[in-house]
């Protein structure tokens, strides 16, 4: 397994996507930076940009490259090697390579910037933890859409659906049942649906770090009681862990059960 993950890694690393991945958020830094001249209001920026960006990415790179690598997969499969270790080694290779074109594209304008002086290494820490999950749980699910459409088109589309789903249509449907439901008492409903959805749970993580919670209204009080304190986030944590084992399983039984 680790043998594919460092062949995967490095083969997305000679990729020109992987540069262009990097020299995007590389850029995206020095323009926050230079636009805002302040590092907490260049980290309030960046998480809009992080909590949708990042999925999309994930999303389609891996996709794409489990659609590209197919051929070398079925090579793979015909030699005496564990299926689990191929599509494992695989997905881990490319989570791997885009973690480290988000962490070095935005940590070398933010340190040059003086980020380790400075108050805000916390907040920036809370946003690049938001976003390696991101890229490990939307990789695992396109991973899993690959492995059960054959069909390219059809698995590209599924994947944008989904994520499109969790980063936009799932917000307009809870903001609905909210308002549907205001009379009665929201406080659990306003948290599980948060907690159900890895974009909203990550967007709820920085905005609370960041101390803007205000921006949430009503529920802003309700999510600072409960992921403000150690417990609540030591849940959310392990939430979006569990976010990452859930599709990464799903990958270890597809792969056992799909005909090749």
């Amino acid at each position: 397994m680790f043998k594919i993950l460092k062949y995967s890694f490095y083969d997305l690393m000679r990729s020109r996507w992987s540069y262009i991945y990097f020299a995007f958020y590389l850029l995206l830094g020095i323009v926050l930076l230079f636009l805002n001249n302040d590092l907490s209001k260049a980290i309030i920026t960046l998480m809009n940009v992080i909590i949708v960006l990042v999925p999309l990415i994930g999303t389609i790179f891996g996709v794409m490259y489990f659609y590209n690598s197919k051929e070398f997969t079925e090579l793979l499969l015909a030699q005496p090697l564990n299926r689990r270790s191929i599509f494992l080694g695989q997905y881990l290779g490319v989570a791997c390579s885009l973690t480290m074109s988000l962490v070095l594209g935005l940590g070398f304008p933010f340190i040059l910037y003086g980020l380790f002086q400075s108050d805000s290494i916390l907040n920036f820490g809370m946003l690049m933890i938001t976003g390696v999950f991101l890229t490990f749980i939307f990789t695992a699910i396109a991973f899993n859409v690959g492995l059960m459409n054959d069909n390219k088109i059809k698995g590209f589309g599924y994947a944008i659906l989904i994520w499109l789903f969790l980063a936009v249509i799932y917000d307009g449907l809870f903001l609905i049942s909210l308002i549907i439901f205001e009379d009665y008492p929201l406080d659990n409903l306003s948290l599980i649906g948060s907690m159900i959805n890895p974009i909203d749970l990550s967007r709820t993580l920085i905005l609370l770090k960041l101390d803007i919670s205000a921006l949430l209204g009503y529920t802003g009080a309700v999510f600072k009681r409960f992921f403000g304190t150690d417990f609540g986030l030591i849940v959310s944590f392990s939430v979006l862990i569990v976010w990452v084992l859930l599709p990464v399983l799903g990958i270890l039984r597809q792969s056992k059960k799909k005909d090749f």
